[in-house]
């Protein structure tokens, strides 16, 4: 896979209480993912970025809201979430990324 491409997969981590619950409980880091990621490239930047092995990935799509900001109608925008499940002993430190 294309090392610039794998730098455009993951666009942020997600941090959130329910998030920070699914790490706790299940060992699993959630991040916002480009709509077009697959789960093998997520899978290859995640290692490539954290310098860890990750053991799967689980995908879900965000559908966005219709909100009103007062009289007009607007909608939030679609989301791509992953769930990356690391093999045991590894872990990511947010702080020493590339």
């Amino acid at each position: 896979m294309n090392a610039e491409r794998l730098l455009q997969v993951i666009l942020a981590p997600v941090v959130t209480e329910k998030a920070t619950m699914v790490a706790e409980k299940n060992q699993q880091i959630a991040f916002r993912v480009a709509a077009d990621a697959t789960k093998p490239e997520i899978k290859a930047a995640v290692e490539m970025l954290f310098k860890v092995e990750v053991e799967s990935v689980q995908v879900l799509n965000r559908k966005g809201k219709e909100k009103r900001f007062g009289r007009f109608i607007g909608r939030r925008r679609n989301e791509r979430k992953a769930y990356v499940s690391l093999k045991d002993g590894q872990e990511i430190d947010f702080t020493e990324v590339n």
